[in-house]
């Protein structure tokens, strides 16, 4: 009786493989997607993924089984519809080598061995969980709706809030829109995903009013800038002094 039992990679599609093959701008799949996604009733979030493009950018892709991708190339062109058809064969060939193996329970020193391991790990699991619901009840504290980027992170100790937007530029959350002064934009990637916006009229005496738009954070973006946070990954002040601790409650005046 073998001891283990083999399980297979599921085969999934990226949306920006499906517009290398179908001759379209990534953009316009993701569109197709989003359609697709609402015309059947289910979440877009299920599939939702995210990638880096060679300077080191993060965008938005979906990764899709068969059946979804299927579904999405059925308004295509017949040649575009054949060569995402061949690109799954060759993925379903490319899925042969096992992924994960299992110990077979029906063999009982190997159960035994295989669950005194798995209680271990949830007991680990477990430990984790509780950290992870610790931070988010002390983010609760920090976060208010209409809250920006700059005012959030002046409650994390050491980051340099001069500096944070610059850093969520690289990471594609905002962009500057004006060519002579800063004027920090949500971009598509990370409106409605981490951060929104607040528009505001603003009156010169010229006559001539203009809208300002300040991007704010969502609860999501808070929870991702907080994570980001912990594992150093945004710009520290030189006289940190390496703790990563935070203010009990927001004051945004301060």
């Amino acid at each position: 009786m073998s001891n283990v039992i083999t399980l297979y990679q599921q085969v999934k599609m990226s949306s920006r493989e499906i517009a290398r093959l179908t001759d379209k701008q990534h953009k316009h799949v993701l569109d197709d997607c989003r359609k697709m996604f609402e015309s059947i009733n289910i979440q877009s979030a299920e599939f939702s993924a995210d990638y880096k493009d060679t300077s080191g950018r993060t965008y938005q892709e979906y990764l899709l089984d068969q059946d979804l991708t299927m579904t999405l190339v059925m308004g295509y062109s017949i040649p575009f519809r054949h060569r995402v058809a061949t690109r799954w064969r060759e993925l379903e060939e490319k899925t042969t080598q096992p992924v994960c193996v299992l110990p077979n329970f029906e063999d009982p020193p190997v159960a035994a061995m295989a669950w005194a391991e798995q209680f271990r790990e949830k007991t680990r699991l477990a430990l984790v969980n509780k950290e992870q619901e610790a931070e988010l009840q002390e983010l609760k504290n920090l976060f208010k709706e209409g809250i920006t980027t700059t005012q959030f992170c002046k409650m994390l100790n050491g980051i340099n809030t001069q500096q944070i937007n610059h850093c969520l530029a690289e990471r594609n959350w905002l962009y500057n829109e004006s060519k002579s002064h800063t004027r920090w934009r949500a971009t598509s990637y990370a409106r409605d995903r981490y951060l929104t916006e607040h528009q505001h009229k603003i009156s010169i005496h010229s006559g001539d009013d203009f809208i300002k738009y300040q991007p704010v954070l969502l609860r999501k973006g808070a929870i991702r800038l907080f994570d980001l946070y912990r594992k150093n990954k945004l710009p520290m002040k030189t006289h940190w002094d390496g703790q990563f601790t935070h203010a009990k409650e927001l004051n945004i005046a301060s």
